[in-house]
């Protein structure tokens, strides 16, 4: 996998950016049973010391346990630092090193014409953190042996198995799904795939035997293209002769 690093700074900042202090953090989530009580762990490796962070909820899924320990993770750090995030999640580490997680932000949450990306609550908070910090998330194997990844795993165990949970809002008040994604029928609406406002283009298409496009909606950026009924045309048949 080719390496990601997420940052908010830009080049003229980098002579600052090699002086923030290396930290790595270990992380872990689960749920017994999935979506059940949930808890994540956190193991922060500091030059000078060493943290550990756990918490829970009573309904959650395995996914966003395994978010939360990125999320709290990031944020104990008090300043701006250079971060390698160690997960067992490939959901958690290929979203944001592949750039998936940005783009379903871009899309306004969308991963397809009609469904949403799950958890955008967290992914926001992820995102935002990730610019305020450089960031590489790296995937490790869970339950191999590691110790810092085998302690997060005890963390969060131990903290889902704790009485008197709180509600994990986001997942149990999440909003009620769309039928599907709003359909691109005028100018200046955002192009499904890169949210860019689409433009009229005359078609060039030659008509079929019933009807042809007068126009269609184009992106100048991705070059989608969306055909509208309101640029229908049908063409008027001569009478049969039968």
């Amino acid at each position: 996998m080719r390496n990601r690093v997420f940052s908010g700074i830009g080049m003229n900042e980098y002579q600052e950016s090699i002086t923030r202090p290396h930290v790595e953090l270990y992380t872990d989530g689960g749920c017994d049973p999935n979506p059940g009580p949930g808890g994540y762990g956190v193991v922060l490796v500091h030059p000078k010391k060493r943290a550990e962070a756990s918490g829970g909820f009573r309904l959650t899924t395995n996914n966003r346990m395994e978010m939360c320990a990125a999320i709290k993770g990031l944020g104990m750090l008090k300043q701006p630092c250079q971060v390698t995030l160690y997960s067992d999640s490939q959901y958690l580490v290929d979203a944001m090193m592949k750039g998936w997680a940005a783009a379903w932000k871009r899309k306004n949450w969308w991963r397809t014409n009609q469904e949403r990306a799950a958890n955008a609550d967290l992914w926001e908070q992820l995102l935002a953190l990730c610019e305020k910090h450089r960031v590489e998330l790296r995937w490790i194997r869970g339950h191999a042996g590691h110790r810092e990844n085998e302690r997060c795993d005890q963390l969060s165990t131990a903290a889902l198995r704790q009485p008197n949970l709180p509600a994990d809002e986001g997942y149990e008040n999440k909003p009620k799904t769309d039928s599907g994604r709003p359909r691109v029928t005028e100018e200046g609406q955002p192009c499904w795939t890169c949210s860019t406002p689409v433009i009229k283009q005359k078609s060039r298409k030659r008509p079929n035997r019933d009807y042809y496009y007068e126009y269609y909606l184009w992106c100048p950026k991705c070059h989608a293209t969306y055909e509208v009924e309101s640029a229908k045309r049908f063409i008027e048949q001569p009478p049969s002769l039968l």
